[in-house]
């Protein structure tokens, strides 16, 4: 037996002692080893593909969502009316209690304390049915937008900024001043202002005559083309039985405005001349009146001025409330102390709106007109005192309301004089006619 014979035997003995499943994987091996040197070229190519470079693309991932837009918003509008509150308003637009709290809790929610009729409230809901966005639009100048963010609400306050253009009217008495405006087309507020600028220096019950006349420089107000009202007088010169007076309007620098002649003087007095601005002069100062009820000669130390029960009556001037009660000759009163030296009295009131010891200023409200106590009907009776001394109201010389300061004086002149030309300006088309007219005449 040859040597290869005994070597083949030899492997056979021990591939039949080997289990059958290594044989198997053996085998398999063998396989594969054989497949690849038996095809050298094919496996090369397979390794230069591999080697190229191969283009990946690579998704950029999507935007993330924006948030809701105005228009993706569900909006339900409110119109404050009288008696409303901010519950009342939540719940005609189907909000809860809960928004309610969250909102008015909120850093800026003391903004939504006081509402008043006519304002404005638009509710933005998303599809979570979450108050998204709020809008409290107190006038078309102002704003406040309470917008949901990470579980409350953060508030901004907007404002707008009109265009203001200067108007100017003009117009002669002929009945009333009233009736002078109207012709003049000024709004009522305006008048009010004329009268009220005037009115310490001209009696526009007793003092006012026909062909009396008057000017006037005013703001009118516009929000993108659109009127919005009217503002302030800027200037205004007003001719009375052929005395001419002028005020024209300035603010301080501590923000405070009023209206001074064009050499700096107040055109307010001390004291109003009349507590109310609706009346009749009912009866007079007489020292020897008839009393309508009792029948007896009493003076009468005051003015009677008739008006409609629950007319506003308000302080004569800046003073502190000494006496407020109600006795049976003089009904519901306030007394007021101006100072050592004045005093004024308000009998037969409907409602007292102060308190004893109280401070008031000139103009504010201190009761309404009614007929308590001795009284034929409503009416405010009003009594003048000076270092005790009863005098006529009407009559009675007030004192001067402080003139511009010392240091306010250079700016004020500098910031008047151009109102002033304005009005100058305005009104001489009016004084060449008039002149015009007045030399035909003496021709």
């Amino acid at each position: 037996m040859s040597i290869l014979q005994k070597f083949s035997g030899f492997l056979l003995s021990i591939f039949r002692e080997f289990p059958r499943r290594h044989l198997i994987v053996s085998a398999a091996l063998a396989g594969c080893l054989l497949a690849l040197t038996a095809y050298p070229g094919k496996y090369t190519e397979v390794k230069r593909q591999i080697a190229e470079p191969i283009a990946i693309v690579i998704e950029e991932p999507a935007p993330e969502a924006e948030e809701p837009s105005y228009l993706e918003l569900d909006w339900k509008e409110q119109r404050v009316a009288s008696g409303d509150n901010l519950s009342t308003l939540f719940q005609r637009a189907k909000l809860s209690p809960l928004d309610v709290y969250k909102v008015s809790s909120s850093k800026s929610g003391r903004a939504l304390r006081n509402l008043y009729p006519g304002e404005t409230f638009r509710f933005g809901v998303n599809n979570d049915g979450i108050l998204a966005e709020l809008q409290y639009i107190k006038s078309p100048l102002e704003s406040h937008i309470f917008t949901y963010k990470n579980g409350s609400y953060i508030a901004e306050k907007q404002l707008r900024q009109p265009e203001v253009l200067v108007s100017y009217r003009e117009g002669v008495i002929k009945d009333s001043l009233y009736m002078a405006g109207k012709e003049a087309n000024l709004p009522d507020k305006l008048i009010m202002e004329l009268a009220n600028i005037f009115g310490w220096d001209i009696d526009f019950v007793f003092d006012i005559r026909r062909g009396d006349s008057f000017s006037l420089t005013y703001e009118d107000r516009y929000l993108e083309g659109e009127k919005l009202g009217t503002g302030n007088i800027i200037a205004a010169s007003f001719t009375n039985r052929g005395k001419t007076y002028q005020a024209v309007r300035y603010t301080n620098s501590k923000g405070r405005s009023n209206y001074y002649t064009p050499e700096g003087r107040s055109m307010r007095k001390a004291f109003l001349r009349t507590p109310l601005d609706i009346f009749r002069i009912s009866s007079g100062f007489n020292l020897r009146r008839k009393h309508p009820i009792h029948k007896k000669i009493k003076a009468h130390r005051g003015v009677d001025y008739a008006a409609p029960r629950g007319t506003p009556v308000y302080a004569a001037g800046d003073g502190k409330v000494i006496a407020t009660g109600y006795s049976k000759p003089n009904g519901n009163y306030v007394f007021v102390q101006h100072g050592q030296t004045y005093t004024t009295k308000y009998l037969h009131l409907n409602r007292k709106k102060v308190r004893k010891g109280q401070t008031v200023r000139q103009r504010q409200l201190i009761g309404t007109v009614g007929s308590t106590g001795y009284a034929t009907g409503p009416h405010l009776h009003y009594e003048f005192l000076v270092n005790g001394v009863h005098r006529n109201p009407r009559t009675v010389k007030l004192p001067q309301s402080q003139p511009i300061a010392k240091a306010e004086k250079a700016a004020f002149l500098k910031a008047t004089k151009s109102s002033l030309a304005q009005l100058a300006e305005y009104q001489r088309p009016t004084q060449l006619a008039s002149a015009q007219r007045n030399n035909s005449s003496a021709n």
